[in-house]
């Protein structure tokens, strides 16, 4: 078996395919500006290496694969930045529905929605609805999203539940509470990739990270593609997940030696 240092061949199927990933894009904007650009023009090279890691997601057979595009806390960017996002999530929205169906990817946007202007707000439903009948992955985008917002309003739901009778304190559990979350129906990110070289998981998924495989890239994501993304499924592959166990349990329990 490869160690760490050894990357298979690119055409070698991997062990095992992670069910879900999720990915902090950073690097956009340090990327522009190494090359002497506006920060901007690094969000719009960024929208390529979304297009590569969904193509590749679909070849990989990955079910589904969270991006985290736009933090709650991005609000206090300049507003010229922000303007600019705004504009690219519209027309990546529209431009991008036609390759989602020819790949067979659901999108789904999670976070909070109303900050957003009406017409954005629109074309979110109507990219959704266009592509709800796919089935090969569920693309999901975070957008105005931050993991304290998120455990904050389950927080909020369950409070109303209990004002309503309809939840007493012994109920509160944590597979309760789970399904108050922004994705309830789905599993718990099994990778969890962070390019920019900076290691930190920045408020993305704070509960459902609780037993993610990290993996961290110096690449900037402009530079992230399906040649990266796949090492990043090789070097998950390797792993061993152990989930609180012993590595001899787990031996045990299977039959198998460690990954």
């Amino acid at each position: 078996m490869a160690t760490d240092t050894q990357k298979p061949s690119n055409d070698q199927p991997l062990q095992r395919v992670p069910r879900h990933v999720a990915i902090v894009m950073d690097g956009n904007g340090r990327w522009a500006i190494r090359r002497n650009l506006p920060r901007t023009a690094g969000h719009r090279a960024g929208v390529k290496s979304v297009r590569a890691v969904v193509e590749e997601g679909v070849r990989q057979g990955i079910g589904v694969l969270t991006l985290f595009a736009f933090s709650s806390e991005n609000w206090r960017r300049p507003k010229s930045e922000v303007s600019v996002l705004m504009e690219l999530f519209m027309s990546a929205l529209r431009a991008e529905v036609s390759r989602l169906n020819e790949n067979s990817v659901r999108l789904r946007i999670i976070g909070e929605r109303s900050a957003f202007p009406e017409k954005l707000q629109r074309r979110i439903a109507e990219a959704e609805e266009a592509t709800s009948a796919n089935k090969s992955m569920l693309l999901q985008i975070a957008a105005n999203y931050g993991g304290r917002w998120d455990i904050t309003q389950a927080a909020r739901r369950l409070v109303a539940q209990a004002c309503e009778g309809r939840v007493a304190p012994e109920d509160v559990d944590e597979e309760l509470f789970s399904r108050l979350l922004a994705f309830p129906d789905l599993p718990d990110p099994d990778l969890f990739i962070r390019t920019g070289g900076e290691k930190r998981i920045s408020n993305f998924l704070l509960w459902q990270s609780a037993y993610s495989e990290f993996y961290f890239s110096d690449l900037m994501w402009p530079e992230f593609g399906a040649e990266a993304f796949r090492d990043a499924l090789a070097n998950f592959s390797r792993r061993q997940r152990r989930f609180g166990l012993t590595g001899q349990q787990l031996t045990t329990a299977t039959g198998r030696g460690a990954d």
